[in-house]
C-alpha cells in the first residue's frame, strides 16, 4: 500500500514580535523563499514580555496547532527551541504530533543545554531524553550541541546545520570611532560586567572610547555597575533594537564584543562577522567553530577581564589588523553560513520525511565543508 505524502509543514516557533535566534532562523527562512517552496503553517508558540505573556501564547499556539492537526492530520512539524522553561512547552507541542504520529524535527538554538539538563529532575532528564530520542531529526547549529546530543543519547538522529546569516552588501568604509559594541542580553553570564571594568580600564589612554550595549536585560544593575566605574558618560543602553538600527550599529563600530561565560553560537556575533567587525568573545560553546583566534578575532577566557581589556585596545588602536580580522571574520560566515548553503540542507531533510514541495528547492551552493575548516 502506497504511502500518502505529507501535506503541511508545521512550524512551531517565535511570533513575529519576538527577538532571538529562533525568530533569527524563522525570519532567514522567510526571506530566501523557505516558505514559498514548501506548504507552512506557522504556529507562534512563545512572545517576549514575561512569564504570563509566554504562557498565553503557548496556550493560543497549542490550540491552533490542534486545530491543524484536526484541519489536515499528515504534517510533519518542525519544533524550534532553546534551553529555557519554554522547553517544557515545546515538550506538550511534540506529545501532540506524536499522539498524531507526525514526524517532528526538533531544532535546538542557543546554548546552555547542559546546564539546562542537569539543573532539572530525573524525570524530567528523562523527558528530554525521550524527545531526543522521538524527533525523527534533531538538527543543531554547532557540533558541540551535537556532542551534547550524542552524550545524552546515541539514539538521536542529529544533523549540524549552522545557522543562516546573510553577509550585507560591503558599503563605502566608515570612519569608525572608538566604538565598541555589545548585541545581547545584558546579564552576568553574557560578560557584561567584565566588559565594563574593561572598558573603565581603558578611559586613561582612549578617552574618546564608548560602549553600547543593545539587548534586553537588567539595564538598571549595568547602569548602576557602569556609574561606580565612573564611566556611565561612556556606556549607552539601547534596549531591543529592529534590523535598521542593528545595522546603523554595525556600520559604526570598531569592535564587537561578548565575552559570554556560557554560549551555543549567538546570532548576533555571527551578524557582527558578517558585517565585518573583528570580535572578542570567549571560546565557549560553538563559538570556538566560528572564530578562529587571532584571524578572525580574539577568544579570550571568562572572567579573564586584563586579556579582554588588551586585546580590544591592541584592534581599536590597531586599526589595520582590525580590517584584516573583519574581512576574515565575514568570510567565515559567508563560508559557513550563507543562507544558499546552509537552507537547502534543510530542505533536504524535509523531503527526506515525505513532504512534498510547492516548488522545486535549490540545491546547496557548493560542497558541505567542515565547520572547523572554515574559521
Amino acid at each position: 500500500m502506497e504511502t500518502k505524502p505529507y501535506s503541511r509543514l508545521v512550524v512551531l516557533g517565535g511570533g513575529a514580535e519576538t527577538c532571538g535566534g529562533i525568530s533569527a532562523a524563522i525570519d532567514a527562512c522567510r526571506a530566501h523563499g523557505v516558505f514559498r517552496r514548501w506548504p507552512v503553517e506557522l504556529v507562534a508558540t512563545r512572545a517576549d514580555g514575561g512569564f504570563l505573556r509566554n504562557a498565553r501564547a503557548a496556550l493560543e499556539g497549542l490550540r491552533a496547532f490542534a486545530r491543524l492537526l484536526l484541519q489536515h492530520r499528515r504534517v510533519v512539524v518542525h519544533v524550534h527551541s532553546v534551553a529555557q522553561p519554554s522547553f517544557w512547552s515545546d515538550c506538550a507541542f511534540m506529545a501532540l504530533a506524536h499522539a498524531a504520529r507526525c514526524p517532528v524535527i526538533l531544532q535546538l538554538h542557543g546554548g546552555g543545554f547542559e546546564r539546562f539538563r542537569d539543573g532539572a529532575s530525573t524525570p524530567a532528564r528523562a523527558l528530554i531524553q525521550f524527545s531526543l530520542e522521538r524527533a525523527a531529526h534533531v538538527v543543531v547549529p554547532s557540533e558541540s550541541l551535537r556532542h551534547w546530543v550524542r552524550s545524552v543519547t546515541r539514539e538521536a538522529a542529529v544533523s549540524c546545520i549552522p545557522s543562516a546569516v546573510a553577509n550585507p552588501a560591503p558599503g563605502a568604509e566608515a570612519n569608525r570611532g572608538n566604538l565598541i559594541l555589545f548585541l545581547g542580553r545584558l546579564e552576568q553570564r553574557r560578560g557584561i560586567f567584565e566588559l565594563l571594568e574593561a572598558t573603565a580600564s581603558l578611559r586613561s589612554a582612549l578617552p574618546d572610547l564608548r560602549l553600547v550595549c543593545a539587548g534586553e536585560g537588567d539595564h538598571a544593575a549595568v547602569a548602576r555597575y557602569a556609574a561606580r566605574l565612573g564611566i556611565r558618560d561612556a556606556v549607552k543602553l539601547l534596549g531591543r533594537v529592529g534590523p535598521s538600527g542593528k545595522r546603523a550599529l554595525l556600520e559604526n563600530a570598531a569592535v564587537f564584543a561578548l565575552p559570554c561565560h556560557g554560549a551555543g553560537l549567538p546570532i548576533g556575533l555571527l551578524e557582527a562577522m558578517a558585517a565585518g567587525l573583528p570580535v572578542v568573545t570567549s571560546p565557549t560553546g560553538g563559538i570556538a567553530e566560528a572564530v578562529a583566534d587571532g584571524t578572525s578575532g580574539f577568544l579570550v577566557a571568562p572572567g579573564d577581564t586584563a586579556t579582554l581589556a588588551r586585546v580590544l585596545r591592541k584592534l581599536l588602536e590597531d586599526r589595520a589588523l582590525a580590517q584584516r580580522m573583519g574581512a576574515a571574520a565575514r568570510e567565515t560566515v559567508r563560508l559557513r553560513h550563507a543562507p544558499e548553503r546552509t537552507l537547502p540542507r534543510l530542505e533536504e531533510l524535509y523531503g527526506s520525511l515525505g513532504l512534498c514541495a510547492l516548488e522545486a528547492p535549490p540545491r546547496p551552493a557548493a560542497p558541505r565543508i567542515d565547520l572547523r575548516e572554515a574559521a
